[in-house]
């Protein structure tokens, strides 16, 4: 676990019709987790009216999806969070989607707009709020979206990205996220641990 004591930049594209880079600004209080680091945990009003304490969840598998509703390259996995929570439906997997973005600069991340969000879309999945960001900050996300996953003892399995073409779905050759989950449900070590993340920034307040 690597902890950030000055602002820190890194390179990743941030606006999808930019051909060039853009850069990711992580916290100064942010905290990097690394592989096998515990689950930090949080406790965050949901968008069903709910309170999601991740204390309480008992699925062997947890995946926790920084996201939000704005980004673009957030907005083009939406169908397919959907599709592969209710893939997993039965198999021990429970998926968190987080916003932690600044609803104030930008309103289409308020807690309404993501009810709004998560009823359109029929989330079978939590869709929490991050207000504070200090969960965002706990496990050093840097973009949305950006996956962290956890084996049953809540040990950090695989972090980075959903898979390998955001614009795309028929496109995709790598389904990161899915191939981690797969694994540690059928007992086994995930192969790809650590795949970047590509998104647009986690907007800080």
């Amino acid at each position: 676990m690597i902890q950030f004591q000055n602002l820190l930049w890194f390179l990743e594209l941030s606006q999808p019709y930019s051909p060039a880079p853009c850069m990711v600004l992580i916290h100064s209080n942010s905290t990097v987790l690394a592989l096998g680091d515990p689950l930090p945990s949080f406790s965050l009003p949901a968008t069903d009216g709910t309170t999601v304490d991740s204390s309480l969840i008992r699925d062997p598998v947890l995946a926790v999806i920084f996201t939000c509703n704005h980004c673009p390259y957030a907005q083009a996995y939406e169908d397919r969070l959907v599709d592969l929570a209710n893939h997993f439906d039965q198999e021990g997997v429970q998926v968190v989607l987080v916003n932690s973005n600044d609803a104030v600069n930008y309103p289409e991340d308020s807690f309404e707009s993501m009810q709004r969000k998560h009823d359109k879309n029929a989330y079978p999945f939590p869709y929490c709020f991050d207000e504070s960001q200090s969960v965002a900050k706990a496990y050093g996300a840097l973009c949305t979206p950006h996956c962290f996953v956890f084996d049953s003892e809540r040990v950090l399995r695989y972090k980075g990205r959903i898979d390998n073409n955001w614009e795309d779905p028929s496109a995709v050759t790598e389904r990161n996220l899915q191939d981690a989950l797969q694994a540690l449900v059928e007992g086994h070590e995930v192969e790809v641990k650590e795949a970047n993340a590509i998104g647009c920034s986690i907007k800080w307040k």
